[in-house]
């Protein structure tokens, strides 16, 4: 393993604990408010416990980039150390994220901390997190790493289908008459990530299961030639039947060495709410 170069993740990069212990990745919690309280995500506060209190309350938490103190505590061990840091954050056309982390490091005066704008959000942030981790394990310097991954980040797909408009009409995002229709119709948008920004790309009609089983036939053409090292299955708290079909048709492809199910954490879950699933995968 690289101990010269030290990888960290904002908690939007949804991987799980283990796979970060593997490769020795660090992560940094946004926060969620909720009410008069703030949380760390995945630290304090689970989706399930967002769930319940959203729906009590008839809206959707706020949430806010790293805190710069928590940036600064987090990168002074490694700068002591005399490591080179490469930290990923969530697109910055979505939250401030990034420039917390620049800041903490030229309060500490470290030249040799590296932040990407990762340009995407959950495992599109995890597959090029990972990516930069096998680098580091390979004994790559830091300058190559992050010069390779901002090469490659446009070729990251990174979509979901949600369930229930809902949560982004009380965040929001859409509105409660559009909303209201949407689930009436039983419309299911799917919702992709492009140059770091969200846009509806496709509307599907009908019950979850089967919506999802033609958002992934309709990227089968760019799945099939897809980096065939892995592939995630992300969800917000999806019936493990809906998941399992998704893997299976992923399976049945042939295609990837790894397929990865991961569940989102309380960022991504407060804004998009349960029943939200995506497959996402690097192009070659």
């Amino acid at each position: 393993m690289n101990k010269k170069v030290k990888i960290l993740a904002d908690s939007t990069c949804d991987l799980t604990d283990s796979l970060m212990e593997a490769h020795d990745i660090s992560m940094l919690p946004l926060s969620i408010v909720m009410g008069e309280r703030s949380y760390y995500d995945r630290v304090e506060v689970t989706p399930d416990e967002i769930y319940r209190w959203a729906d009590a309350n008839k809206t959707t938490p706020k949430t806010a980039a790293i805190s710069l103190d928590m940036a600064m505590e987090t990168l002074k061990p490694y700068v002591e150390e005399g490591r080179d840091v490469i930290f990923f954050g969530i697109s910055e056309d979505m939250s401030t994220t990034c420039n917390v982390m620049r800041m903490a490091a030229r309060e500490l005066e470290a030249e040799r901390v590296f932040v990407i704008d990762s340009m995407s959000l959950s495992t599109g942030i995890g597959l090029q997190v990972l990516r930069a981790a096998e680098m580091a394990e390979e004994g790559m310097q830091a300058e190559e790493i992050v010069s390779r991954i901002e090469v490659a980040r446009g070729k990251v797909r990174a979509s979901f289908v949600v369930d229930t408009l809902t949560y982004l009409a009380r965040g929001g995002r859409c509105s409660s008459v559009t909303a209201l229709l949407a689930n009436t119709l039983k419309l299911k948008p799917r919702i992709v990530v492009k140059d770091g920004k969200m846009g509806v790309d496709k509307k599907y009609r009908g019950t979850l299961d089967k919506v999802l089983v033609k958002y992934a036939k309709d990227m089968e053409e760019e799945l099939l030639s897809a980096d065939e090292r892995r592939v995630f299955i992300t969800h917000s708290g999806c019936d493990r039947e809906v998941i399992d079909q998704i893997h299976t048709y992923l399976e049945n492809m042939g295609r990837f060495r790894e397929i990865l199910v991961t569940r989102a954490g309380g960022v991504i879950s407060s804004h998009c709410g349960p029943g939200t699933l995506g497959v996402l995968f690097y192009v070659k």
